[in-house]
């Protein structure tokens, strides 16, 4: 049997063996066995394939499995309640000002004013949410990417 097939085969074996175990140990062994594979594919030696392999096994468990745990721990943003609303998008439903207005957002009316209080916002505009503060949208209008 060709050496390159027997690289494959324990290849094989520790990536069964990562899945199993899920240590992330295994994981580079199983990439360093890839390595070393195409390796022995070019017909070089068995020390040269063996070298390979600790060489692989060693750059790929010291630099690439710690940024995969970095990876696997990183706990998704998940925002909910107001702070899911800022950065939606909304319709104005009556004139937003510094100091009033109503807006859609998604299904929800929720009282409005406007982020930049020098601007008056009319009705049908489509505006961002900008804020949340209690329970009024602080909200600047679109701008209409055609209006150059």
């Amino acid at each position: 049997m060709d050496a390159w097939v027997v690289w494959l085969v324990v290849a094989l074996v520790f990536g069964i063996a990562e899945l199993l175990r899920l240590t992330l140990y295994l994981a580079p062994m199983s990439g360093a066995a890839l390595v070393t594979a195409l390796v022995a594919a070019t017909g070089l030696g068995v020390s040269f394939q063996f070298a390979t392999f600790a060489l692989a096994a060693l750059l790929l468990v010291v630099f690439v499995r710690p940024l995969a745990q970095h990876a696997l721990r990183r706990v998704p943003e998940m925002r909910s309640g107001t702070a899911a609303l800022v950065g939606r998008e909304a319709l104005v439903l009556r004139e937003v000002t510094r100091h009033a207005g109503r807006v859609r957002i998604g299904g929800e009316v929720w009282s409005a004013r406007a982020y930049d209080s020098t601007l008056v916002i009319p009705p049908g505009a489509t505006v961002d949410v900008i804020a949340i503060e209690g329970a009024t949208a602080l909200v600047y209008p679109r701008e209409d990417p055609w209006s150059v």
